[in-house]
């Protein structure tokens, strides 16, 4: 059987960066080429980007896509690759991309892969299957492909898709199968959530099985605003056998050696399948092509790109959120953050996740007690600065209260909400006069309860814990000491702000439980209601206390105004407000009627 030298780049690009992602193509070719690859695969879009949203409709941003497609062939022409095929994602349109009800049926933007060579776009491929659910709006943008592009590789017939054809039976893979290919490539941008790496593979193996064929599965890694992507690229032989596959969140080059069967051996050439232009399953038309003069095969020992177990959850989603930091905090020009250090549990987690994403020398936190301030919270706030040697700052607020105070006549909760709004003042002046991104530091139990006060303590520009339950955070505390332990390194939260009850320490004595359910009570109705969908009477019916479920229920209906005015956050979970989750702020409907 033929044996072909894939190069998988697991690559980070940058929306709308364009230029800088054809170096970083240029770059990653290279480096195949150094390592023998025969075919060089990139993620979705990753000339452009991904997600490019509503750029679609700029035509120069599609004009200048298509214009650096062309002008990267002939780049690696010129630097030597010429003979490699490059597999790269793009953005393209068959006419002016456009969303108006009289649009040309057929005619638009496509999420588009291209086959360079010697100096030449040979082929192309439009995405086929467009999803519409979670943060996807693909069917607002682009217009399906309604083909199924196959190139001959030298002995090899290779299949081109784009990732939503992936998750969708019956589509490109199974017309692959018709055509009787021993490779599909299918190239992504597929973002993070909890778990869905354990998704991943039983899906590439139906997929496999389905066509027939060897699939070669890359994904993009980074953060872009709101969504993670953490790569977990992969091979997968047509029985199912996992061949190859990358870690998680880190840029990496995986160069695996396949077995695949010669052009015209596999189940196609008895379908008639085989020729240009024949109908395939799903009404999908092939469209082949043949390119001749292949690097040589390299000598040597196969190459195996090895297969990187998953790790645990709390350790994944601990990576997620620090990538998801890194990249918006550097994609976007901030030489560094700053937040307020309460002493308490979520900013600590927060600015351990800072200190891991960015380094100790760009981070900044700032205590700021006022009389309502126990000491514990202040000493628990200097040991995590001195664990973790960020720079910490003190900055009491009681004077600036008082002053307040002085000139205006508030009381309960506009006394406690004025406290908070201070500290928002305080970090927003920090930041202009210093230029530090502002980090928020609620978690998603707080946020579903609208338990924040609006430009106060829910002030900033990023919220790394936006989609992590309390409960969750907690653990995340907890696996980073125990983490740190096991390196031989000093851990970052102190035990105190894990173990004392949680607290906004606005007024004498205030514990969170005097407002809320406790959070083991609390955060499995918020995930029935919020990320499950389940009513009142599905959460009672699941064993909730049923004057409980109506109190939660009621917080979470009400707080959607504060909601669509949070940070943008690293989302984790199936269903992260925001992107996830649109619900209209006038609403009278109440699950408790």
């Amino acid at each position: 059987m033929p044996t072909l030298r894939l190069a998988l780049c697991q690559v980070n690009p940058r929306v709308g960066d364009i230029a800088a992602n054809a170096g970083m193509i240029r770059s990653w070719t290279r480096r195949s080429a150094d390592a023998g690859a025969r075919l060089v695969l990139f993620p979705e879009l990753a000339l452009t980007g991904y997600p490019v949203e509503d750029l679609v409709f700029r035509r120069s941003f599609v004009a200048a896509s298509q214009a650096a497609l062309h002008r990267l062939a002939a780049d690696l022409a010129s630097d030597g690759l010429g003979d490699l095929p490059v597999v790269v994602g793009y953005l393209d349109a068959d006419g002016p991309p456009q969303v108006s009800p009289d649009a040309e049926p057929g005619k638009g933007a496509r999420n588009a892969a291209a086959l360079l060579h010697r100096g030449e776009v040979v082929v192309t491929y439009f995405k086929h299957h467009l999803p519409n659910y979670g943060v996807f709006d693909e069917d607002r943008y682009f217009v399906p492909g309604d083909t199924l592009t196959v190139v001959r590789l030298g002995e090899v017939d290779v299949a081109l898709t784009i990732c939503e054809d992936l998750w969708q039976a019956g589509g490109p893979f199974a017309a692959a199968r018709d055509a009787g290919v021993g490779l599909v490539v299918t190239i992504n941008g597929s973002p993070y959530e909890l778990n869905k790496d354990d998704l991943r593979l039983p899906v590439v193996r139906r997929r496999a099985a389905e066509a027939e064929a060897t699939i070669a599965y890359v994904n993009m890694v980074g953060g872009q605003d709101e969504l993670v992507f953490e790569g977990d690229s992969m091979i997968v032989a047509a029985d199912g056998t996992l061949l190859a596959r990358a870690p998680q969140f880190v840029e990496h080059l995986l160069v695996h050696d396949v077995e695949l069967p010669e052009a015209g051996s596999g189940p196609g050439a008895t379908l008639g399948g085989a020729r240009d232009g024949a109908e395939l399953t799903g009404g999908l038309r092939m469209v082949r092509r043949a390119i001749d003069g292949l690097p040589p095969a390299p000598d040597g020992p196969p190459a195996r790109g090895g297969i990187i177990e998953p790790v645990a959850d709390e350790a994944e989603v601990w990576q997620a959120l620090a990538l998801g930091l890194r990249d918006y905090v550097d994609k976007n020009g901030f030489p560094s953050v700053v937040l307020g250090l309460s002493g308490g549990i979520d900013s600590a987690v927060v600015a351990a996740i800072a200190v891991d994403a960015l380094g100790p020398d760009r981070v900044v936190a700032l205590s700021m007690p006022s009389q309502h301030s126990s000491e514990h919270s202040r000493s628990d706030a200097a040991d995590l600065a001195k664990r973790t040697g960020l720079d910490y700052r003190i900055e009491p607020i009681q004077p600036m209260v008082d002053t307040f105070l002085a000139n205006m006549s508030l009381s309960g909760v506009a006394v406690e909400n004025l406290q908070a709004r201070v500290r928002g003042v305080i970090l927003m002046a920090l930041s202009n006069q210093e230029g530090h991104l502002v980090l928020t530091t609620g978690n998603k139990s707080e946020l579903a309860v609208g338990y924040s006060t609006l430009y106060g303590d829910s002030v900033g520009g990023f919220n790394p814990i936006k989609d992590v339950w309390k409960t969750l955070v907690w653990r995340l505390a907890t696996w980073r000491n125990a983490e740190a332990t096991r390196r031989g390194g000093t851990p970052p939260i102190p035990e105190n702000s894990i173990g004392k009850p949680p607290s906004a320490e606005l007024s004498p004595g205030q514990l969170d439980s005097d407002a809320l359910p406790d959070y083991d009570v609390l955060d499995p109705i918020l995930i029935g209601y919020i990320d499950g969908d389940l009513g009142r009477d599905g959460l009672v019916s699941s064993g909730h206390d049923p004057a409980v479920v109506d109190k939660v229920l009621r917080l979470v209906d009400t707080a959607e105004f504060k909601r669509r005015q949070s940070a943008p956050g690293a989302k984790i979970s199936m269903k992260a407000f925001g992107r996830d989750r649109r619900l209209p702020i006038t609403n009278r409907w109440r699950e408790d009627g």
